[in-house]
């Protein structure tokens, strides 16, 4: 239990660090705290009247912040899609205040923000658990190795693609979970790989086929998720851990390897 905690507080400080030293981050705390000596700035000039009701919609805007901001710790699978949907919530409510002060102030406010995303990218989850980092020849090899592991998960991704970083933490987790020797776990980042991307049958200019998640079983493609025949289907699922584990029988995988100890 102490050593839970203690890797909890180890993570909870981890990213609190790496939220201060990005760009990503800082850059956007420096957008949202810009408001508070701009509004007490421009507050000497406001009416009382205007004042009043300023602080009002204000008001209105923290609570809605915080409700939405409740919820999306409840729903959301990982950390970085937590925190994607929170700052683009603030985002949103920061323009809306700001076009209630003055319309200049809202046109300055999107274009920061449009230069922050312009110039910045939120990081991937950094633990990589019990997954290997492969490059496509070093997964082939590996596939066509009969001493390597009967299954092989992969996870093909693209770390430009704003999905693959709100779910970069899902497969590493996984993997510490059911990582065996019938069964391991490599990640092929095709954003590194382009020219491979068309022979795992990816395409990198669709943002729904990423990231793709493929299960090999002695060196042969035995299924994948998002299906190829996805686009048939209106199902736009979250890469969650519950997904993967259904759709991978992730569980009977690791009850079999245990049955055949």
């Amino acid at each position: 239990m102490e050593t839970n905690q203690s890797d909890k507080q180890l993570n909870s400080i981890t990213l609190l660090n790496q939220m201060m030293s990005d760009p990503y981050y800082l850059f956007h705390f420096l957008a949202f705290f810009s408001y508070i000596p701009v509004r007490c700035a421009a507050s000497q000039v406001f009416s009382p009247l205007f004042s009043s009701y300023l602080l009002h919609r204000e008001i209105q805007a923290v609570i809605a912040f915080s409700v939405l901001t409740v919820v999306k710790v409840v729903r959301e699978e990982t950390w970085e899609a937590f925190i994607a949907d929170t700052i683009f919530f603030a985002k949103i409510f920061l323009f809306g205040i700001a076009l209630v002060v003055d319309y200049h102030l809202a046109l300055w406010y999107m274009l920061a923000f449009l230069v922050i995303y312009i110039l910045t990218q939120q990081p991937p989850y950094q633990g990589i658990g019990a997954t290997l980092q492969l490059t496509p020849l070093q997964l082939e090899a590996l596939l066509t190795d009969g001493n390597t592991s009967r299954f092989w998960l992969v996870e093909c991704r693209a770390l430009s693609s704003s999905a693959c970083v709100q779910a970069s933490r899902v497969f590493p987790e996984l993997s510490i979970t059911y990582s065996n020797k019938n069964l391991s776990f490599g990640v092929v980042d095709l954003g590194l790989f382009p020219n491979t991307a068309e022979k795992f049958g990816v395409s990198l200019g669709s943002n729904d086929r990423l990231p793709t998640y493929i299960l090999f079983e002695n060196g042969v493609e035995i299924t994948r998720f998002p299906e190829l025949d996805f686009e048939a289907k209106t199902s736009t699922s979250t890469i969650t851990k519950k997904l993967l584990c259904r759709h991978f029988e992730l569980d009977r995988h690791l009850i079999d390897y245990i049955n055949s100890k």
